[in-house]
């Protein structure tokens, strides 16, 4: 990844300008501790030359990501539809569009449900942010009892077929991110990221996704986190980066057990050396795509 100083209040184009782009940064106060907040967060990111996409499993980082920017920093934000957040409303994702403003140029990303519910126990060391918290959120799936897309579902991505966002697959299992890719193709929809399909919950390699991925508006991330925390070996990480159409790669850090941001640019240096990327896929990867992507 390059590093160029990035200073001053971001324009629309300020985006254009950057290094690289991180669209998965989790930042307090979220579901869990965090180490960073937005603006501490988006002052690391500017110092390194990038731009940042905040998230947060208890729904919107539209305002915190607006509010940084008035203060000049590279940031923009998400919202995630957990149940605790209203699950599948429309009216949520519109109120963080219009809090995400219209000066960044961006889209806002659209997570959908990460807490689902599903048997996994995750590698990371987490402590919860608040007392409310300590029995978990509610959970909630795209797909109903009898594995179909829910009504409310295919409500959201007919809706953010107008709207200036890109829909995630958030943490759907490798059935139901077939089924949102074949909604999304049915209905146009301009933008489907699949949400680390890597992670233990969803659980799709490369193999997978050369035919999943195939449709020409759905974008893959990659995360550095589901390779440090053995989700997924060196092989799979390398192939994804370097063969697939459409990769973006983020780090989905944030967690004050995992490493800061600087070491994680170092870290991807370094892994990016043994998936024997050329420099212009990590270009690519790290910013063209998710410019792409992101780009209104």
């Amino acid at each position: 990844m390059t590093t160029t100083e990035v200073t001053g209040r971001p324009s629309p184009s300020a985006l254009q300008h950057a290094g690289f782009v991180d669209v998965h940064y989790h930042v307090g106060p979220d579901a869990y501790l965090r180490r960073h907040t937005a603006a501490t967060a988006g002052a690391l990111y500017a110092g390194h030359g990038g731009w940042v996409v905040l998230k947060n499993h208890l729904g919107s980082t539209a305002a915190q990501a607006w509010e940084a920017r008035q203060q000049g920093l590279p940031v923009s934000g998400s919202i995630v539809l957990n149940a605790l957040a209203g699950g599948f409303d429309a009216r949520a994702v519109e109120q963080a569009v219009i809090q995400h403003g219209e000066d960044s140029g961006l889209r806002l990303i659209v997570h959908l449900p990460t807490v689902t519910g599903r048997t996994h126990r995750s590698r990371l060391t987490r402590t919860p942010s608040h007392p409310l918290l300590a029995g978990g959120l509610r959970p909630l799936t795209v797909a109903d009892d009898s594995r179909v897309l829910r009504t409310e579902v295919r409500e959201i991505l007919r809706a953010a077929r107008d709207l200036p966002v890109v829909v995630s697959t958030g943490h759907a299992d490798a059935h139901e991110v077939r089924l949102l890719v074949d909604e999304a193709v049915r209905l146009d929809l301009p933008r489907l990221m699949l949400n680390q399909p890597a992670n233990p919950m969803t659980g799709l390699t490369c193999k997978d996704l050369v035919e999943v991925a195939a449709a020409e508006q759905v974008w893959t991330e990659q995360t550095a986190l589901t390779r440090l925390l053995g989700y997924q070996d060196l092989t799979d990480f390398a192939d994804v980066l370097s063969l697939l159409p459409r990769v973006v790669y983020s780090s989905d850090l944030g967690q004050p057990s995992q490493m800061d941001i600087g070491p994680w640019l170092e870290w991807s240096r370094s892994s990016f050396r043994q998936a024997e990327l050329t420099p212009e896929r990590i270009v690519e990867i790290t910013r063209t795509e998710p410019l792409k992507m992101l780009s209104l």
